[in-house]
């Protein structure tokens, strides 16, 4: 097959369209703080046979089935672009901090697959009709891929979602993401197993030789070739042009490996996804490799792949309201109360909890993967695909204004006297407040992890732009830092500093509190609670005249009681 003169020119004009669509409707997308890969998603529905093809069916033909070897390329360049796609999923998945995580991220992984498991396998079993069953005969394995397609997060977009919340590295944040990297890594082999069972004839293989060397696969990639590629990466930076050297070791191990996995009779993207996890472990990876593999294949492959998604199919023709009702029915109950028990089983509090099982939710662009590759083994039609695009996109949309819901009721719940501890209470003898502000960053870095130097910046910043003197001996130090919870440490300077106080007394109570940045709802809960606790001059003066810092704290809390 050789594309001539004419092909060529449509070919590259329709990437070039599928591109410029993509990159428009993403952006607009992210400016309303939404995943870029729905705007992606929704430019191919507009440029497919649901809008495009409806309004202008001979321009949509002529742009993207003017001939076979069109079609052709198309199909080719968006399973590698898919395949590359799994491969940077793969990188980003961290071993490490699923293990750190322990049992709650256990816990809330095995409920985030055990239960939406469970009840899209009970639902296409015992209803098949219900869901749209393509084959009656297929019944056990539509029901496994049900299944499957509700147990799986994507991981990618969980991120970007934890990312616009700045809460990517918070307690929750982190739960989250070790949880959908483990959700990720069991669900992709269990579909590579239904993978097996659907299409190992062509390879030549029975179904349990698919499945055992699946697993030796696994076993090979995550214990030996991860020592291998450990062992390798270092040499290949030192000796080879860099990026250019480590950039093709990981693209031609990745298609080996995708290639492999192809011919056992799982698909690709599964070979991809997991040599990514045994590259992405390496300590030797650098950082800006990472970067640069991940900018290049979610600017340019990734989004021809999601774009490809509504070339494929007419939406509005294939739309089901039942069947997509259901889904989205199972995808929330699935996730939100399997991932919320988990989380609230493995030690966090209700709210928390539901925190974590909307953030687990988001479904995006590993069940739309799921779907197309269920769709070409003809396992499915086309309305229960329509319907897990559709699930996909209501998922990811929603799972970032849930969540603020409970993190807003989480943070409600924090008030100024729960954050007191005697712990971070000092008697001082400074003489100024720059002595009195450095004496108690070195008090709370070692807390938060944070040099006190940069606290310290950060705080005589904001003590530049406003004194933080109040009145009745006390000054409120503050500002915002990078931390996951805020934090209170508390100065006792019997004869007082000059913070500028708008009574003209000195400061004998120093209270710095710090927040996580853009928290401006709590911090200025906190301020305000702090402002009425200390609203009395003789109620202050009761403070300084306690005899140790627990009975300050308890006459504090005694107060709000």
């Amino acid at each position: 097959m050789n594309l001539d003169t004419f092909e060529i020119t449509i070919f590259l004009f329709s990437i070039g369209v599928m591109l410029f669509a993509a990159r428009s409707l993403g952006e607009l997308l992210r400016l309303v703080k939404q995943p870029i890969v729905i705007g992606e998603i929704l430019a191919g529905i507009i440029l497919g046979p649901t809008i495009f093809g409806l309004l202008l069916p001979d321009q949509y033909n002529f742009l993207f089935n003017s001939s076979k070897n069109i079609e052709i390329a198309l199909d080719g360049i968006t399973t590698l672009a898919v395949v590359m796609l799994l491969l940077v999923s793969g990188i980003e998945v961290d071993l490490s901090v699923t293990i750190k995580q322990g049992k709650a991220a256990l816990y809330t992984s095995i409920m985030g697959i055990l239960f939406p498991f469970t009840i899209g396998f009970g639902m296409a079993y015992y209803f098949p009709d219900l869901l749209g069953i393509k084959h009656e005969s297929m019944r056990l394995v539509f029901a496994l891929f049900v299944g499957t397609a509700l147990s799986i997060t994507a991981l990618p977009v969980v991120a970007r979602t934890l990312m616009d919340l700045n809460i990517f590295k918070t307690e929750i944040g982190f739960l989250i993401i070790a949880s959908a990297m483990l959700n990720d890594l069991v669900g992709w082999v269990i579909f590579s197993i239904i993978l097996g069972m659907v299409g190992s004839a062509v390879h030549g293989f029975g179904f349990g030789t698919t499945v055992a060397l699946t697993f030796l696969f696994i076993f090979f990639t995550l214990v030996i070739g991860r020592k291998i590629i450990n062992f390798i990466l270092p040499y290949i930076q030192r000796k080879i042009t860099f990026p250019g050297g480590v950039l093709n070791f990981i693209l031609i191990t990745g298609l080996l490996s995708a290639a492999f996995t192809e011919f056992i009779g799982v698909h690709a993207i599964f070979g991809a996804f997991i040599i990514g996890i045994a590259i992405g472990d390496s300590a030797h990876l650098q950082e800006n490799t990472r970067d640069i593999i991940q900018q290049f294949v979610t600017n340019i492959f990734a989004p021809l792949f999601f774009v490809s998604i509504g070339l494929r199919i007419n939406f509005i023709q294939h739309f089901d309201f039942s069947i997509v009702l259901i889904f989205l029915v199972l995808a929330f109950l699935g996730k939100v109360v399997g991932c919320g028990l988990g989380a609230y089983w493995g030690g966090m509090d209700k709210d928390k909890a539901l925190a974590v099982g909307f953030g687990m939710n988001s479904r995006g662009a590993m069940e739309i993967v799921l779907g197309i590759l269920a769709l070409r083994f003809g396992l499915i039609q086309e309305t229960v695909f329509v319907a897990l695009v559709i699930m996909a996109l209501v998922t990811s949309i929603s799972s970032a204004p849930l969540m603020s819901i409970f993190l807003r009721r989480i943070n409600f719940r924090i008030s100024f006297t729960s954050l007191l501890s005697p712990k971070l209470i000092i008697d001082s003898s400074a003489t100024d407040k720059y002595e009195a502000i450095n004496e108690l960053c070195l008090l709370v870095s070692e807390q938060i992890k944070i040099p006190p130097k940069k606290i310290y910046d950060a705080i005589i910043k904001r003590e530049k732009e406003m004194p933080s003197g109040s009145m009745n001996y006390l000054a409120l130090p503050h500002a915002k830092m990078k931390i996951e919870k805020p934090v209170v440490a508390i100065s006792i300077n019997q004869k007082g500093v000059d913070f500028g106080c708008i009574d003209n007394l000195p400061a004998k109570i120093i209270l710095m509190l710090l927040v996580p940045q853009n928290e401006n709802e709590l911090q200025l809960k906190l301020l305000s609670e702090i402002a009425k606790e200390f609203k009395s001059a003789e109620k202050v003066e009761q403070l300084l005249s306690t005899n140790s810092h627990r009975e300050f704290v308890t006459l504090l809390k005694n107060r709000t009681n």
